[in-house]
Formats: C-alpha cells, structure tokens, sequence
C-alpha cells in the first residue's frame, strides 16, 4: 500500500494538533491543581497552629509526637480517618447521607474561584465575585440539612436546623456588609476592591472607611463558621456532635475538613475586603521599582504579595482561635436574637449611611 507525501503530512499535522489539545489541557488545569495542593497545605497548618495556641493559652503541651513539634498531626488524623470504615445508619437515608457531606466541601471550595490570593493571582476574576461568593457558600447548610435529616436522629436533625437557622440568620447582616463594600468601591470584582483600597495607601484601607461593617462582618463571619461562641449545630453537651453524629470514617473527615476551610475562606475575604489584600499600604519605596521588570521580579512580586495576603488572613484566624477559648457558648435564643435584633439594624444602617455619603459625593 503506497501512501502520498501529502496523506502523511497530513496526518503527521493532525497528531500534532492532538498532541497540543491534550497539553493546553493539562496547562488549563495546573493552575487548579496548585491551588488544590496549597488549601490543602493551608488546612494542615491551620490545624496545627489552632492546636499550638489552645495549648499555649490552656497552658498545656501541644501536639509533639507526631513528627518535629508535632507538625505531621493533622495528617496522622486525616489518615487515621480515611481508613476508618464506613458505617451507614440501618434506617437512614443513604443517597442524602453520602451527598450531604460532598455538597458543603464543593460549596466551599467553588468559593476559592474569587479570592485574590494575590498579584494576579485569581482563578476567576468575575464582575460579580464577592456576591457569587455569598450565592455558593449559602449552599452549604443545604448539605448539612441534608446531613441532619438523613441521619434518621433526632440529634442530628436538631444539629441540622439549627445550622440552617444561624446561617439564615447571618448572612443578611454579612450581605449588607458586603454591599456597602461594593458602593464605596464600585465594583463587586474583589480584585477592584483591592486595588480601590490601595489608592490611598495605609489609610484606605476599608477597616477606617467601614469600622461598623468591619466588626458586623467579623462577627457575622464568625457564625457562619460555626466557630464558639456561635458553635451551636454541634454542641457537643446537648447534641451529642449535632449533624455529624452518625458519621463515621472520610465522610466525618470531610465535615472536619469542612470547618476549616470555611474558617480560611471568612479569612481570606476579611483580608480582601477589609484589609486591603495583597498590598503592604503602607509609605515606603518600592523594591521591585529599582529593577527592570522581567519574569523574575514579576515571580518574586506574585510571591510577596501572596505571602502578605496570607499573613492579614492568619491575624483573623488568630482572632478566631482565641476567641474559641475566651467566649463561652451563647444560648440558641441569644444566637437569633443577636443576629437578627442586633447585627441586622446596624448593617441596614450602615449600608444606608455608606448610600448616603456616595450619593452626596456625586
């Protein structure tokens, strides 16, 4: 059989275009890859360092043992829980049982697609992020909801709604804080409201320009982790562990997992909205200003510029932490009251007075 020169070129340039599909794929993924790897890292130190400081504030030794101080816990924990077995409950619902947990880690993992972690550092710079953030992590108390009924419990049902409830509750106050944000800023993409902060530096910051909203935000963020004080869904003197009380094995790893890497996200956006994100925004001469800019400055730029993002997000997680060992757990009624008597009015007011101002600047 003879084949033309033209045939063989021809099905050589075919190959080749195959062959760049499949790599411009593998190139679109990477960058999903390495954010997955860095949460992942991210996570486990979270873990460790919440560890470390409830230690040092109860005066007791922390994790130790589980590689140098104790560094390797966590994952020691999660492989433990992985190869846990299974246990499903007999007169359960088990489609729901198995969905509620994938349905709040993808909830909160779809909200990493909005986070500047830094310099041009965003998966989705999208016209509407800080909203489609509050849109996707709404989905979450659906799974746990899903989590408490299906578990055929009444604890875990009592768990269930009591986290649909505070989240309910919060997310108003939160919203309101949110769109104050996006009139001062004029824009809902979180990368403009970085770079509307850093016009002015230090003092731009939206900590000065929205105290009231900033610690609305704080405490509103703080309830939608589920975080003490406002730890409710799982109480563990009254609800045994609320909706995850029947699960056992990755399926409770993957509620654990959930927690924090809601506490990372409450983090980051406080950082983003309020701290003025990646920028330093404080009066100083630029480094990189002396260099020519090239691919390595502009690295090293990305690089700073995400560690700075980070270190604003664990002064929040600090917070969070000590708050934990400090706050004792607040009443049910206390709870709604405080959310929707309270956090509610103030954000409505302060979104009214940030109108009023803009429209007067106009």
């Amino acid at each position: 059989m003879i084949i033309d020169r033209v045939q063989v070129e021809a099905i050589n340039s075919f190959s080749n275009l195959e062959l760049l599909k499949e790599v411009y794929g593998l190139i679109w993924i990477l960058p999903i890859l390495t954010l997955l790897l860095g949460i992942t890292i991210e996570v486990l130190v979270i873990v460790w360092l919440e560890r470390e400081i409830s230690a040092s504030i109860q005066q007791r030794i922390g994790p130790e043992y589980a590689g140098p101080l104790g560094l390797l816990q966590a994952i020691a924990d999660g492989t433990k829980l992985l190869f846990k077995e299974d246990i499903l409950p007999s007169r359960g619902d088990i489609p729901l049982f198995s969905i509620g947990p994938s349905i709040a880690v993808i909830s909160i993992l779809l909200s990493f697609l909005v986070i500047p972690l830094g310099y041009r550092f965003v998966l989705a710079d999208l016209s509407i992020g800080v909203f489609l953030w509050i849109a996707i992590s709404s989905i979450a108390p659906i799974g746990l909801l899903m989590a408490g009924y299906s578990s055929n419990n009444k604890y875990s049902f009592s768990g269930g709604l009591r986290a649909a409830a505070q989240s309910i509750s919060y997310e108003i106050p939160l919203t309101f804080c949110v769109l104050a944000i996006s009139l001062l800023s004029n824009s809902s993409s979180t990368v403009d409201i970085v770079e509307a902060q850093s016009k002015y530096g230090f003092f731009g910051w939206n900590l000065w320009r929205q105290p009231i909203g900033f610690l609305v935000f704080l405490i509103s963020s703080l309830a939608e982790c589920e975080r003490l004080p406002f730890d409710l869904p799982e109480a563990e003197e009254e609800l045994v562990a609320g909706y995850q009380t029947e699960y056992s094995g990755i399926k409770y790893g993957l509620f654990y997992l959930v927690s924090y890497l809601n506490l990372l996200v409450s983090s980051l956006f406080v950082t983003v909205l309020y701290l003025g994100g990646w920028n330093l925004s404080i009066p100083y001469i630029s480094f990189f200003g002396f260099f020519q800019m090239n691919k390595m400055v502009g690295i090293l730029e990305m690089t700073m510029s995400i560690f700075i993002t980070l270190t604003k997000a664990y002064l929040f997680l600090f917070i969070s932490i000590t708050i934990r060992w400090t706050l004792p757990r607040m009443r049910m009624d206390q709870l709604l009251n405080l959310g929707w008597k309270f956090l509610l009015p103030i954000s409505l007011g302060n979104l009214l007075l940030t109108t009023s101002s803009q429209l007067v600047s106009l």
